[in-house]
């Protein structure tokens, strides 16, 4: 069996600690519960729905992909000092190999030039990386951080 890019679910535990300190808590569609096993290694789990428990060193709220991008607006608007600019979202996939895929978000718009042609311009986008989700996080970061969303 062939199998192409790692299928990540939710949003691992460092991205949700991050996240759990930029977005509303009840953003969150799942948690992890973080513990220790009998050996003493820690163990973490992830639960679906959301437990509804405060957030703390044991409890930590997650993000699955669909809610992730329920969060990505389509568009933003720039306003300038003499004009604004709107900017749509892309979401991009390339098949790096055979069993690689590459994905990437950007936000921009279509540029027209002098020649009457017609090119679409990432004003911003996030790297190229091999889960979506990762890609999102990138830019729900970077959109939160510039007061975009």
């Amino acid at each position: 069996m062939n199998m192409k890019n790692k299928i990540k679910i939710a949003t691992d535990l460092e991205q949700s600690k991050n996240l759990a300190e930029i977005l509303p808590l009840e953003s969150a569609d799942m948690c992890y519960e973080v513990g220790e096993d009998l050996d003493g290694y820690i163990t973490k789990t992830i639960y679906t729905p959301l437990m509804h428990t405060p957030y703390n060193d044991d409890y930590i709220p997650c993000w699955s992909l669909a809610a992730l991008m329920d969060l990505l607006p389509s568009k933003f608007t720039e306003k300038g000092k003499y004009s604004e600019t709107t900017y749509s979202i892309k979401i991009r996939k390339y098949a790096l190999t055979e069993d690689v895929d590459i994905y990437q978000i950007a936000y921009g718009n279509y540029r027209w030039h002098e020649d009457e042609s017609c090119s679409w311009s990432d004003m911003i986008n996030t790297g190229e990386k091999e889960n979506l989700i990762d890609a999102v996080f990138q830019m729900i970061c970077w959109l939160k951080e510039n007061n975009k969303l």
